[in-house]
């Protein structure tokens, strides 16, 4: 005699897959590994932007960096795409359409292809973007033979930061290094100030000769030092500074 069990419908499971946040379906479901609750990853960043604490719970999930207490769960996604018919497919194409508008129009592609190696945003990542969307990515070029585990440094904790020229009338090369098109970028927080440096001499077009220096609150930074370091121990510490981070650039000054 055959089973006749109860069809269970999608809004049954909407406890399980919704975020506790946006109240939509989980993109890219984020969980907190201090206390197990998901989110979508923009949300969860976004909120760990102001506060330490689980937004559900609010169990303090790390006293200076609650964004390395996050892991992304694959196995829950695949889940939800295929409990949520055309889930996938409205996503995918809400990325498309992101990095579509967000692509300055004077960039190649071949410039988004290096930047992105350098575990920098490429052209279209100027213009770090909050919604889920933005945090997919262009793709690989398929011409690198590059796999497809060549994520770029995506799935890192991220952080925004906007960097400014530091102008100086009395400092030789003042026309050489100029204003970016586009200040505002989200990236790995494990980037380097070297890697920094490599960004701007790339996005400035400055002969590899050119050293530049990179400034947080007046102080050069070190090239191995990393941003989320640089914004627990200088920029965090000063109370009346917002978000983004703010690190400034100039023709590197040689005090010898």
């Amino acid at each position: 005699m055959a089973a006749t069990g109860r069809k269970h419908l999608v809004k049954d499971f909407n406890h399980f897959i919704t975020c506790y946040l946006c109240r939509g379906y989980l993109i890219k479901p984020t969980t907190v590994t201090e206390c197990l609750h998901t989110f979508c990853k923009s949300c969860i960043v976004q909120h760990f932007e102001d506060s330490n604490d689980c937004p559900k719970c609010g169990i303090q999930v790390h006293e200076t960096n609650p964004l390395e207490m996050l892991r992304l769960d694959n196995t829950l996604e695949e889940i939800i795409f295929k409990l949520v018919p055309g889930l996938r497919e409205r996503e995918e194409q809400q990325e498309v359409e992101f990095w579509k508008k967000n692509q300055p129009r004077e960039n190649g592609r071949a410039e988004t292809v290096a930047c992105q190696r350098i575990g920098m945003p490429g052209a279209g990542g100027d213009c770090g973007g909050g919604g889920g969307g933005g945090g997919g990515g262009g793709g690989h070029d398929e011409e690198d033979g590059g796999g497809d585990d060549e994520d770029y440094h995506r799935s890192d904790p991220q952080i925004a930061i906007c960097l400014d020229c530091l102008r100086n009338g009395a400092q030789a090369g003042e026309s050489t290094v100029t204003d970016l098109m586009k200040r505002f970028i989200r990236c790995s927080s494990r980037v380097t100030v070297g890697t920094i440096k490599k960004f701007l001499s790339l996005k400035l077009k400055l002969p590899s000769s050119y050293e530049l220096d990179v400034l947080c609150n007046g102080e050069i930074m070190g090239r191995d030092h990393t941003l989320e370091f640089i914004y627990m121990t200088r920029w965090r510490l000063h109370g009346e500074n917002t978000y983004p981070m703010v690190l400034e650039y100039r023709p590197r000054i040689d005090f010898g």
